[in-house]
């Protein structure tokens, strides 16, 4: 039987799951691949108890030189960090031959393309499945199992901290402040919660798979982000009330012949299955042809699934897969759209605190009109002359580009207090 040796750096949660997969699935797995998955050296900053028997692996501190190990088939990469040693050791990897193995979506979201073309260049694999949305392996699908459809458009939900206090937010009508709290508290939320809050985990994770759907460069700096920190509970019970729920939603879709990448809050119909996420799970739906519409849907982190996907990929590997590392040639990749083009049309909520006096409807409606956007409808509670209230109105598909201008005329209006909150309302 062939042998195919392992090597693993980084022993956190996602390393430590993926030495207990394949050590509890030992057999299983070779059986399975008619292949034998030897783990020989392992790396992390101490020996420190993991709380799994490591004694049979060779312990080295230089992750360079763990990278370059003659005996080593696949090197997996589980430090984490777009740059630094995570980026040295894995380009080093790949200039020896060494097939690699990453979670890493910050790395490959910010230096694929250089990735890639190594891996091409050496003739080895670079795969990357946990390092999107966990243990779903929503890439093998983009890569295979929709190979003979055209993608039009991926809506997300990739980051499970956002999700469970958006969640938690429209159960319990409480305030983002306090679940953010509670989030950090369970362990679901970093002491800086910048990362997550603020969309810059979604929004590598949507470049990665923008760049398998559609045959183009990942390109982070080109995805348009806002994250979950400015949400009011109001904006969660207006949405509830209109037939909707409050997702952070990951998009990317091809906008005549350009490819557009966001992420920001946005409204999806209660009935429809994305609105039905919950809590720290994630989902990725996509729209294709002829298939139509597919989602799939998991925990998107933690020791166990994310650990999984790095496994799968080690299997595929070491049964000899070998496809192009974002589904189509390096060199035949093209370039994404560069942020702040903001192309396309889309429905909108729109949320203002107006005072309370006669005419400002009439005032607001009229820029509205006049940057030929269709008002569908309108919310205006307590009444209360002179003081200021919340005013919101959903809209008929507009553009975009007219959108922002209509509401930052309206956030120059004396009678406006704040400036607009704007959710796009994500339709089938």
């Amino acid at each position: 039987m062939n042998h195919v040796n392992v090597a693993i750096a980084g022993l956190g949660t996602v390393g430590v799951g993926t030495i207990d997969i394949l050590q509890r699935q030992y057999n299983k797995i070779q059986d399975k691949l008619g292949v034998s998955l030897q783990i020989v050296a392992v790396c992390a900053r101490s020996k420190r108890d993991r709380g799994i028997d490591l004694s049979g692996y060779d312990y080295v501190e230089d992750v360079l030189s763990l990278a370059t190990r003659e005996d080593v088939d696949i090197f997996v990469e589980l430090i984490g960090g777009a740059d630094g040693i995570a980026l040295q050791a894995t380009k080093l990897a790949l200039a020896h031959g060494k097939h690699v193995v990453t979670a890493n979506k910050a790395m490959i979201a910010e230096h694929g393309f250089e990735l890639a073309s190594l891996a091409e260049k050496n003739g080895v694999n670079l795969r990357f499945e946990a390092a999107v949305a966990g243990g779903i392996p929503i890439l093998k699908v983009l890569q295979e199992g929709l190979i003979g459809n055209e993608v039009r458009k991926i809506s997300g939900i990739l980051n499970g901290t956002c999700n469970y206090i958006l969640s938690a937010m429209s159960e319990e009508s409480t305030e983002f402040s306090v679940m953010l709290q509670r989030a950090q508290d369970a362990g679901y939320a970093e002491a800086d919660p910048s990362f997550d809050i603020d969309g810059i985990d979604a929004a590598h994770k949507i470049a990665i798979l923008a760049a398998l759907a559609f045959g183009t460069k990942p390109n982070f700096a080109a995805v348009s982000v806002s994250g979950i920190r400015d949400i009011c509970i109001d904006d969660i019970n207006y949405a509830r009330e209109l037939g909707f729920r409050v997702k952070l939603l990951a998009v990317a879709e091809m906008v005549n012949e350009k490819l557009q990448q966001r992420v920001s809050l946005a409204l999806v119909p209660a009935d429809e299955p994305l609105a039905a996420v919950d809590d720290v799970f994630n989902a990725v739906l996509v729209d294709a042809q002829p298939v139509g519409h597919v989602m799939i849907d998991g925990r998107g982190a933690g020791a166990g699934p994310t650990g999984s996907a790095v496994v799968a990929d080690i299997a595929d590997v070491a049964r000899g897969a070998k496809l192009p590392v974002f589904g189509k040639p390096s060199q035949h990749l093209r370039e994404a759209l560069e942020v702040g083009e903001d192309i396309g049309t889309g429905a909108f909520y729109v949320r203002l605190l107006v005072r309370d006096e006669p005419g400002v409807l009439a005032a607001i409606t009229k820029i509205f009109a006049e940057n030929h956007i269709s008002i569908d409808s309108v919310i205006q509670k307590n009444r209360a002359p002179g003081e200021y209230v919340p005013l919101v109105l959903l809209t008929h598909e507009a553009s975009r580009v007219a959108l922002f201008k209509a509401t930052s005329r309206i956030a120059e209006q004396s009678v406006v207090l704040e400036q607009p909150v704007v959710m796009e309302i994500q339709r089938p």
